[in-house]
C-alpha cells in the first residue's frame, strides 16, 4: 500500500476503483486500521460507482505515530473539562480533519464525498464544519455530535472500551474477540473466527495502545458540534444501528437533527459494528446519497 505526505505527516492509504467514479474517502473509528475494512465491503462500494480511498488515521496502522508525546492523563483531562478549561492533548479532531483535507490535496482531489464510522464520523463532521467547500457530501455512521447531555455507553460497552489491551499477541486477540462481542447488536450473528483472524492481522501490522489513547484524548476533549453542524449546508446522511451499545441511537438522531434534518437510516438490530448482513442497506443508502449529491 502506498503512503503520502499530507498535513506534515505520513499517511498510509489505498485507492480502489476507477478515477471516473464518485470520489469517496472512508474513515475508520477509534484505534482501528484501514485493513479492517473488509475487501468485499470495499468492492461493493466501488461497484456502486465510487472511486474509494481508505487510509490509516494518524497514530494507527502505518501512518505517523506521535511517539514523542506522553500518554494522556485522562484524570487530568476530565478535570480540565469539568473546570471548562481547554485541556492539553497531543492533537485534536480538527487536526485529524486537516489530515483528511491534506490527503485530498496530495491526491489532487479538489472535492470529495466523505464518510466515517464512529470517531471517523466525528472527523467527517469536523471537516464539513471547517472545510465545507471541499465536501461534496458527508455521511456520519454510528457517530455523535459530541454534546455532553447525550446518553453514554451501556456499562458493558463502557467496560470494553476502557479495558487496557494486553501486550502479548494471544491475549490481545482474545481481548479483541471479547470486546467485539460487547459492541455487537442482537440482530446479526457475531463471527468470532472472523474477528480473531482480523485481530491477528491488526496486531502483527501495528500494535500501539498509546496511539489509541492519544486518539481517545482527541475525542474526549472535542467540543460539542451541534451548533456548528446546524450551519453546515453540504448534503448529509446519518446511518446508525438501533442496538448500538457504545454510541446509542439517540446520538444518531441528534446528529441528523443538527444537520438540518438530514435523512437518518436506521439499521435494525445493528450495534457498533458493520455486520455483513447490514452491508446492502448501508452501501445502498450511501450510494444513493452520493449520487443524489452529484446531481443536485
Amino acid at each position: 500500500m502506498p503512503s503520502i505526505q499530507a498535513n506534515g505527516i505520513k499517511i498510509e492509504y489505498k485507492s480502489l476503483g476507477p478515477r471516473t467514479g464518485r470520489p469517496l474517502l472512508l474513515l475508520r473509528g477509534l484505534g482501528t486500521q484501514m485493513i479492517q475494512w473488509e475487501p468485499d465491503f470495499c468492492d461493493q462500494i466501488v461497484a456502486a460507482g465510487h472511486h474509494l480511498v481508505i487510509f490509516d488515521n494518524r497514530d494507527v496502522g502505518l501512518s505517523t505515530h506521535f511517539h514523542e508525546d506522553s500518554p494522556p492523563d485522562f484524570g487530568e483531562l476530565v478535570q480540565s473539562l469539568a473546570r471548562k478549561e481547554s485541556p492539553r492533548v497531543p492533537y485534536s479532531l480538527s487536526d485529524m480533519a486537516r489530515d483528511l483535507v491534506g490527503l485530498m490535496d496530495a491526491l489532487e482531489l479538489k472535492t470529495a464525498h466523505i464518510a466515517g464510522i464512529s470517531m471517523g464520523g466525528m472527523i467527517v463532521q469536523e471537516t464539513a464544519i471547517l472545510y465545507p467547500d471541499r465536501v461534496r457530501s458527508l455521511t456520519s455512521i454510528m457517530s455523535t455530535t459530541g454534546e455532553p447531555d447525550l446518553p453514554g455507553p451501556t456499562p458493558k460497552a463502557q467496560a470494553a472500551l476502557i479495558a487496557p489491551s494486553p501486550h502479548e499477541r494471544t491475549a490481545y486477540v482474545e481481548h479483541s474477540v471479547q470486546t467485539g462481542r460487547a459492541f455487537t447488536g442482537e440482530g446479526f450473528p457475531y463471527d468470532e473466527s472472523e474477528r480473531r483472524v482480523m485481530a491477528e492481522r491488526v496486531f502483527d501490522r501495528a500494535f500501539d495502545p498509546q496511539g489509541i489513547a492519544r486518539q481517545m484524548a482527541a475525542v474526549i476533549s472535542a467540543r460539542g458540534r451541534e451548533a456548528a453542524l446546524a450551519r453546515v449546508q453540504v448534503p448529509a446522511l446519518v446511518i446508525h444501528g438501533s442496538d448500538d451499545p457504545l454510541i446509542p441511537l439517540a446520538s444518531g438522531k441528534a446528529t441528523a437533527r443538527a444537520l438540518s434534518g438530514a435523512p437518518l437510516e436506521i439499521i435494525q438490530g445493528m450495534g457498533h459494528d458493520l455486520p455483513r448482513g447490514a452491508w446492502n442497506q448501508i452501501i445502498g443508502a450511501l450510494a444513493e446519497h452520493t449520487l443524489r449529491a452529484e446531481t443536485r
